[in-house]
Order: structure tokens, then sequence, then C-alpha cells
């Protein structure tokens, strides 16, 4: 295995980081006046995740967070993703704020600063209140103005002291899986019906951006998408025609919007049935409005053949001799490359700067007799993934950091506890914090390439 020594230098300006979001390490659902957000719904649904974990619990980082800096000091990063829990500020998502909640993000805040570490704050990592669900959610056309508002009162309160905003994480994520296909929280099947959830996250993006921006917040302002290259599995057209499909759906939908300031002309087409008419004078340039930097998260490329109408026109398959994650997902590190090269291919100047706001791997990893996690497979991933990043640097892609995901393993959504993608292994018994291998090679990686300065 190739290690720290030989790896690729980085810029001696470019942040190194890792990733959480609240919902799936804090714990504490029901202390200091939080309310219940989809995924508290969604998880004490029978049968909706894996052994009907709950993030009730989680990592407990609610009341551990010390703990948990001080390994990330330790770890050198200069920067620590997490996320703001709507429900903490607002428990009915309007109204006034809830100020036990901003209290605690104030700490962890002034936690990181005293660290050294540059906070870098989600607003929207999926946890919606359960009271705007109640209400029709993303499909409705004044929650992208609740949004704004509270995100308003969050950049009242800690606006002066976070380096990075992301406005929302993963809104392919929230209406593929959330919406159209149920597999997530809320859990509603509407297939192409869920278009208005992509258009309302868009819009509510771009009033988040606004109202950050009139709070006159001191950090960079952007939003994080999951993306990932669409590759046919055959040449034949109705594969060929299925990728472009996905390409749309995954990446096209949420990208041209942002930075060509209008949806692709196939959206009719693609959507087959959706209302459209939730597309209003104005939106799009107020969703286009230009951005600091771009997160991008990404895990895995896509290889699909033509499918049936329930999976829009599209199926994915496996490729040929690659190997796989825990969680099934194909290790094609170069596809990486190619994703932020396509990138700048496609948006050219408009794109801003990128950071790569998610990235890692599951695996089954376990603690030997004497507790350590030799986790080999997660270090391969990350070594080969990082280097991918630094090949699109040298053909022109201005990515400006990395954050790896996950710093903590964690309740992984549908999956539950079943899958660790962590640096630090937690036992969810006792909630003891152990870091793996792969903690102590990106220390590695970090201190040899740059330093991690901001």
């Amino acid at each position: 295995m190739t290690g720290p020594a030989q790896f690729p230098q980085f810029p001696s300006d470019f942040v190194w980081g890792v990733a959480t979001a609240s919902y799936q390490i804090e714990g504490a659902v029901a202390e200091d006046g939080r309310g219940p957000s989809v995924w508290d719904t969604f998880s004490h649904t029978p049968g909706k995740t894996h052994n009907g974990d709950t993030g009730d619990v989680a990592d407990d980082h609610y009341h551990r967070y010390l703990d948990d800096f001080n390994l990330m000091a330790g770890l050198g990063v200069g920067a620590y993703r997490f996320s703001i829990a709507w429900p903490r500020i607002q428990p009915t998502g309007e109204g006034p704020a809830n100020p036990l909640g901003l209290d605690f993000y104030d700490r962890l805040v002034d936690t990181m600063l005293a660290r050294g570490i540059s906070p870098a704050a989600t607003l929207y990592h999926w946890d919606l209140p359960q009271a705007l669900e109640d209400r029709g959610g993303w499909m409705q056309r004044d929650i992208p103005q609740r949004f704004a508002e509270y995100a308003a009162v969050v950049a009242e309160r800690l606006g002066d002291r976070v380096s990075y905003w992301i406005t929302l994480n993963e809104p392919f994520v929230v209406t593929a899986f959330g919406y159209a296909l149920g597999t997530h929280a809320p859990g509603h099947r509407l297939l192409a019906g869920a278009f208005p959830v992509a258009h309302h996250q868009l819009l509510g993006h771009g009033l988040a951006v606004s109202a950050l921006k009139s709070a006159s917040v001191a950090g960079q302002i952007g939003i994080t998408n999951a993306m990932a290259p669409v590759h046919p599995a055959s040449s034949d057209r109705a594969d060929v025609t299925a990728a472009a499909v996905l390409d749309l759906l995954h990446n096209q939908t949420y990208g041209d919007p942002l930075f060509a300031g209008r949806y692709p002309d196939e959206l009719a087409a693609i959507y087959r049935g959706a209302d459209l008419s939730v597309i209003r004078d104005g939106d799009l340039a107020l969703i286009s409005t230009p951005l600091d930097f771009l997160g991008v998260n990404f895990y895995n490329p896509h290889r699909v053949q033509a499918g049936g109408p329930e999976q829009l026109g599209t199926e994915i398959v496996e490729y040929p001799g690659v190997p796989t994650t825990a969680m099934g997902w194909p290790v094609v590190p170069e596809a990486f490359t190619e994703l932020l090269t396509d990138l700048v291919a496609r948006y050219g100047p408009a794109l801003p700067p990128v950071y790569i706001t998610e990235n890692g791997a599951a695996y089954d990893d376990r603690p030997d007799a004497d507790g350590r996690v030799q986790d080999d497979d997660r270090i391969a991933y990350l070594d080969a993934h990082l280097r991918a990043v630094h090949a699109a640097m040298a053909a022109g892609v201005d990515v400006r950091g990395y954050f790896c995901w996950s710093f903590l393993d964690n309740f992984e959504w549908a999956e539950g506890y079943d899958k660790r993608f962590g640096l630090v292994r937690v036992d969810y018994d006792t909630l003891k914090r152990t870091p793996k291998a792969s903690y102590d090679w990106y220390r590695s990686v970090i201190a040899k390439s740059s330093g991690g300065a901001l």
C-alpha cells in the first residue's frame, strides 16, 4: 500500500477537513427544546431502518462534543463540516428561535475555533421539522421561505464566526430517496411527481443565500450536492438513453439551474406528468445567484441500463470486475477525476471553486484482540480518491479542500448502525471512541501534504 511519503503534494492553503451530520451523531432528540424531525418519525416507523435503528442516541455527540473535538484536533484538520438541526433552532420549523438550540451550536463553534478548526456549517442535512412535513414538506411553495427565515436566525447568531456556509446537503438525494422512491424520510413514493421537491429546495437555497448575504456573514457561501458520472452498460441505444436520463436526474437538474440559470431542455420529457408550473418567473435568477464555492459529495459512479417506468427508465447495474464497499458501491476512483473535469467542461467560468465536502467508504471493519481497527480497505479507498482529486487539480479544476466522510461511525440513515464510515470507531453499547488506522493515516497525509492550515 502506498503511504503518505509518496503522496502527491497539495497546495499549502488546501483545506483538510472531516464531516458529519446532526441527526447522525447528536442524539439528545428530545432535550433542550428540540422538536421532532422527519427522520425521528421515519426511523420510529417499523420496517423503515435496519433493525429499527433510530438516531435517539446516535453517538451522543450532544453531550460528548468536547471529547470529539479533542480527537479532531489530534487529527490535525483545519476545518470541520457539521450540520445544524433545524428542529433544535425552530422546533416547528418557524417562529421564534429556541435559545437553548442556538446555545448548543454557539458552544460547538467556539470549541472548534479554540482548537484552530474552522467551522463549515450545513444548514440543512435532511432533518426537516416534522411540523413542516405535516403541511406538505418540500412539495409546498412556502417551505423555501421558512428555510430562509431559519437561515437568517442562525446567521444572526453565528455569522461572525462560521468560515463556510452550506445551504443544502444533497438536494438530489432528498428528492430521489425521500420523495420519489420512499426509501428515506419522509418516505413518499411520488416518482417523477417529486420534481417540485427539487425546485423548492433550490428555491430555498436561493432565498437562504439572500438571507445570509443580508446578514453580512463573514464566511463563504455555497451548496453541496451528491454528484456522479453515469456510464451506459452497453452501446445499445436504450442503455445510452438511460444513462442520459440518470445524468439529468442526478446531476443536471441541480447543476444547470445553479450555474446556467436554466433547467435542462429535456425536463418536461424526463419528469413526465410532474407539475412544472412550480417554476415561476424570477425563481431561476434567484437560484443562480453566484456562489463562493460548490460542495461536491462523491462516493461512486453509476453504470446503468434501460429500466421500467417505476425506475424512471433507468436501472443501476454492477461494474464488472470492480471491488465494492460494504454499501455495495463500486470503487472507481478515476470516475472522481472524470466528474470534476466534466463539471468544468459543462459550466466553464460559471463554476465556482470546488470543495470536496464528502468522500469516504463503509467497510466491515472490526477491532482486533487489542482493540485496534486496521481498516486497510478504507485507507486504500481514501488514498486512491485523493489521488484522483489531485489529478483533477492538475487538469485545471480549482479544488480548494477535502472533507473526509465521516469523522465518526454514525447512524447511516436507512442502514441504521450496520454500516461504518468513520475514521473513529464508536462502540454503540458504550459509546467509546477508538481512532482507526485510517485516522492515523489521514493525520499523516495532512501533516505531510500541507499541515491542514486554512
